[in-house]
């Protein structure tokens, strides 16, 4: 009963909050830990802490999952690199940086321990970062090296905290064994999540009924973890890539009508999951300082330790990502030349014609190539990151969920177990309130300009026609291969709405263009149209010639249309 009570209380104080949020124009998360420390000390609440289990294998993968499906997967490549070096080498650098100064801090805690809680608080928790750049239109690189390394990240850090617990309890033969149990665990888990991916939507692209889909698609996240975790793989990793592989493949396998359901359900269970653990870690705060023994360790020098180790990893992430920022110049000549190099392979087969199937298939292939390469660099030339990016990534480091939850799996005979999660946990808040506070006036103080609005709408103007065209040959075809003759009329007005659509979108950019049969075959016509207009739209996704924002809109007007079509007049399903 008291359970239920709390539940109803902290989903109305995440509501509430997330509401007065956008008036004041702070993110929710950030509000929500304060909130929390407030409503710790007021008379009559419980002491709260909550097991780590709960967090790391109930609510972490949801989490992620949620997260990795909407990462578009063209974004996630070709941001790659950086990627990898802020959510897997930075996090180790990071974790042995301060465990060397909590060694030298803490007499009593020996090496591997110090690098556990290194481990801890060293993976950033991009959750506030997010919310405050989409609010304040911070570019969509930033947003995709901010989303992915949240999303990397967390497997990095929990993995390395396993290994180091177990050399801290002499579970380790050498450190040779550790760098072996890491690829292992990578390895693993990224196996189990392309599997777990694959199958789920091979079974829900079978399904018909839409709760049963909805009920498969929460439990996803659960198929890729549980078995990752009971071969000893990282859990979190395998969820991570199962939501990847899932979200690329949805247009081509699931149903409109499920990827508007999927949409709108993960984005309700990211809210309540993501905010609630905020609201915790802030609940939790009055209760750890009461578990904290002065006499080993007092409360104002654990905090103090908290202070100096969130000065630490500020530092240590500027460090690395302003050489990372000047290298990404240094990427871009790279591809320049890799894409001349793909043209001049291909220059052959452009003025030489092709004799053979075998000739034809590479010249494909080659193609494919050169203008996959062209549009990543048309890309990486036009969501350039400077110095001002740079500025904004390495303050973009505060730490959340997984330092909440990591720092209660210590071992209980931890030397200093209450002071190092108060550590933690010091950590956590003040990343999250001083820098995710200070973020909104840093991003307005440096200038930084976000997505273009015009711009975007032309784009999808754009898009909108190049995919109109195909399907209006597909309705040439379809009109062509029907055995009777087909009112022109209706024929007329399957084509036109087409038309509309683009020209209104034309219209929202800024640009004009142009100054009785049964509805069943209209909707056969206009399906056909779409049918056509979906494949085009994957197609030129695989080229990555136009910005994921802009190919999601495509998607979401298509599926939206679809869904409309394949109903009959009276709101049944067709």
């Amino acid at each position: 009963m008291e359970l239920g009570l709390y539940a109803i209380i902290a989903v109305a104080v995440i509501v509430a909050v997330a509401a007065f949020s956008k008036k004041l124009g702070v993110a929710a998360p950030i509000i929500l830990v304060v909130v929390g420390v407030g409503l710790s000390y007021l008379p009559g609440v419980p002491d709260i802490e909550v097991p780590h289990e709960i967090i790391l294998d109930g609510l972490l993968p949801p989490i992620l999952y949620a997260a990795a499906i909407s990462v578009p997967v063209m974004d996630f490549r070709r941001n790659l690199g950086s990627i990898a070096s802020l959510s897997v080498v930075l996090v180790i650098v990071t974790a042995f940086a301060t465990g060397f100064l909590l060694y030298t801090l803490l007499p009593d805690l020996n090496f591997a321990a110090a690098v556990a809680l290194g481990a801890i608080i060293s993976p950033p928790d991009a959750v506030a970062a997010t919310s405050v750049g989409r609010r304040l239109g911070l570019p969509p690189r930033l947003l995709t090296l901010l989303e992915g390394e949240g999303l990397v990240n967390d497997a990095t850090a929990l993995v390395l905290l396993r290994s180091a617990v177990a050399a801290a309890a002499g579970g380790l033969a050498s450190p040779w064994e550790g760098v072996a149990d890491f690829f292992y665990a990578v390895i693993v888990a990224v196996l189990i999540g392309l599997v777990a991916g694959g199958v789920t939507v091979w079974v829900r692209a079978k399904l018909t009924d839409p709760v049963l889909d909805t009920a498969l698609s929460i439990a996803v996240p659960f198929v890729a973890f549980v078995p990752a975790e009971y071969l000893g793989a990282s859990g979190v990793l395998a969820v991570v890539v199962a939501g990847l592989y899932t979200g690329h493949a949805s247009p081509r396998h699931f149903s409109p009508q499920s990827r508007i359901s999927d949409r709108i359900n993960w984005r309700t269970i990211q809210f309540l999951l993501e905010n609630g653990v905020f609201l915790l870690i802030g609940l939790e705060i009055r209760t750890l300082i009461d578990h904290v023994d002065p006499t080993v360790l007092g409360v104002g020098q654990s905090i103090m330790i908290g202070l100096l180790a969130t000065l630490a990893l500020i530092v240590i992430r500027y460090l690395w990502v302003g050489p990372m920022v000047f290298s990404l110049g240094r990427r871009e000549m790279r591809a320049e030349k890799r894409t001349y190099h793909a043209l001049l392979a291909l220059y052959y087969y452009r003025t030489h014609p092709v004799a053979t199937k075998r000739e034809a298939r590479i010249r494909n292939r080659l193609e494919r190539d050169y203008e996959r390469r062209r549009a990543d660099l048309d890309q990486q030339r036009n969501e350039r990151i400077d110095w001002r990016g740079g500025v904004v990534l390495g303050w973009s480091g505060m730490r959340g969920v997984v330092t909440l939850a990591a720092a209660q799996s210590l071992p209980e005979d931890t030397p200093y177990r209450p002071q190092l999660i108060l550590i933690a946990f010091t950590v956590a808040v003040v990343s999250i309130v001083l820098q995710g506070g200070t973020l909104p006036w840093l991003i307005r103080l440096l200038g930084i300009r976000g997505i273009d609005d015009h711009e975007d709408r032309k784009e999808l103007a754009q898009l909108l026609e190049t995919i109109s065209n195909a399907g209006l040959e597909a309705l040439d075809e379809h009109v062509g291969e029907r055995g009777d003759e087909p009112d022109p009329d209706v024929v007329e007005r399957a084509r036109q709405t087409s038309f509309i659509r683009t020209e209104a979108a034309w219209e929202r950019a800024g640009r004009r263009t142009r100054d009785e049969m049964p509805h069943t075959l209209f909707r056969e016509l206009r399906l056909t149209i779409v049918a056509a207009e979906r494949e085009k739209l994957l197609e030129v996704r695989a080229t990555g010639s136009y910005p994921s924002r802009i190919l999601a809109e495509a998607q979401a007007l298509l599926d939206l249309e679809e869904t409309r079509l394949q109903r009959r007049p009276g709101g049944g399903a067709h």
